[in-house]
């Protein structure tokens, strides 16, 4: 995306801001679909890639091919043992757990990852990140499925837990802190007891830094490892998204007023959405994915996961962002087994912010993934495998020695950092 073609989507932009906070009933229609579009071009820059494939390829066919990958790809099929959690504020919290099954019900590949040893009875909690959902983990809770008990939920307002009540009722914003008490809820409803290792996301990595900043005595007395994929401790603010100079400044100056505007017209907005979903298709696989070759399956499964997240919880989650700084946090995970590991093509979350991560945590495993963005568990989900079966072989939950050796089919890609 060129400087010139930036500034002109930032133009765009902040004409659609205006046209949002001046519109009445009967032109909102048009101003939020100018806003919905404005936002994608500044964000990606990926219209005209979508205008020359409308160009080419009838509305029928695209739809056709999306519901041929839905299809193909049965990603997010996996279902555990629900249950439910509340929050302090009286949310409820969707989480679901997979057991450990017997040896004899491993599949082969388990058993050649993991062996077939008594493990040590840990519990495997994995946070999401903004916008995803407890799906988003498919290929690790594939591989992990009837190994080690695991616990997968949703945040606030995401997947299938409830709306924030203390956002929809009380208009409370949305704090890092408030997901850090969310996952202390989830912990002593699905796993009151015994060790935990805790692995997060983007903002599931955040989730955790704030447990541990209001929780130090459980992360001392019952976690025994972690592990920190695609996250950051702070600086967000200073993320550029890839973008120009000028672009990066105007999004980050008018941004969050466009999509607080959209938030407050949710049901017009999604219908928006939904007329151009092929512009918002591409920005999500430019901020999702690095590699070229990416299945147009997982691509198509990201697009849902993200599609799914409500315009006004977007609108609601985004600022938490900007005044996250967790890094004194980190303290309470020196002393334990981490895995620190990053996409080093992440737009959202640069892999220069792991880096400061794992330098403020020096034993811990540092992995940089050359071909990769903000989605490396699903653009690489064997190195991810490869590494939690590392961290959980440090911790006990499976016996030393029964993991791969190097980085499964990537072992040409994928180093330590």
């Amino acid at each position: 995306m060129s400087e010139s073609s930036a500034e002109a989507a930032v133009e765009a932009a902040t004409v659609a801001a205006s046209a949002v906070s001046a519109a009445g009933a009967a032109n909102w229609r048009r101003a939020t679909g100018v806003a919905g579009a404005a936002i994608g071009v500044v964000a990606a820059g990926a219209a005209a890639g979508v205008a020359i494939e409308r160009l080419t390829v009838g509305r029928g066919m695209r739809r056709k091919a999306r519901l041929a990958l839905d299809s193909a790809g049965p990603y997010g099929a996996l279902r555990g043992m629900p249950g439910k959690a509340a929050a302090d504020d009286g949310t409820e919290l969707y989480y679901e757990v997979d057991e450990v099954e017997s040896d004899t019900a491993l599949a082969p590949r388990r058993r050649r990852l993991f062996g077939r040893k008594s493990p040590r009875p840990v519990t495997v909690v994995f946070s999401h990140g903004y916008c995803l959902s407890q799906d988003s983990w498919h290929f690790q809770r594939a591989a992990l499925r009837g190994v080690v008990r695991t616990v997968h939920w949703d945040q606030r307002s995401h997947g299938r837990s409830g709306r924030g009540v203390a956002q929809a009722r009380d208009d409370m914003p949305v704090t890092i802190d408030q997901l850090g008490r969310d996952l202390k809820a989830v912990i002593d409803a699905a796993a009151p007891e015994g060790p935990l290792v805790l692995v997060g996301h983007s903002m599931g990595g955040m989730t955790m830094m704030a447990l541990a900043d209001q929780y130090p005595d459980l992360i001392r007395d019952r976690v025994v490892g972690v592990a920190l994929i695609g996250t950051s401790s702070g600086r967000l603010g200073e993320v550029n998204f890839g973008l120009p100079v000028a672009g990066v400044n105007a999004v980050r100056r008018i941004l969050p007023g466009v999509l607080k505007a959209l938030g407050q017209r949710a049901e017009l907005v999604e219908r928006g959405r939904r007329a151009t979903a092929d512009l918002f298709a591409g920005i999500i696989k430019r901020y999702s994915f690095a590699s070229r070759d990416i299945d147009p399956a997982v691509a198509r499964f990201a697009e849902r996961l993200i599609e799914a997240t409500p315009i006004d919880v977007v609108a609601e989650f985004y600022p938490a962002f900007t005044d996250h700084d967790k890094t004194e946090a980190l303290v309470h995970f020196a002393d334990l087994p981490v895995l620190v590991l990053a996409g080093v093509k992440d737009l959202v979350t640069p892999s220069e912010h792991s880096e400061s991560i794992a330098d403020l945590l020096p034993d811990a495993e540092l992995v940089l993934v050359p071909d990769a963005g903000h989605l490396v568990m699903l653009e690489h989900p064997e190195v991810v495998i490869d590494r939690l079966a590392d961290l959980l072989t440090r911790v006990g939950a499976v016996p030393a020695g029964a993991t791969v050796g190097g980085y499964g089919s990537t072992s040409s890609t994928a180093q330590p950092g």
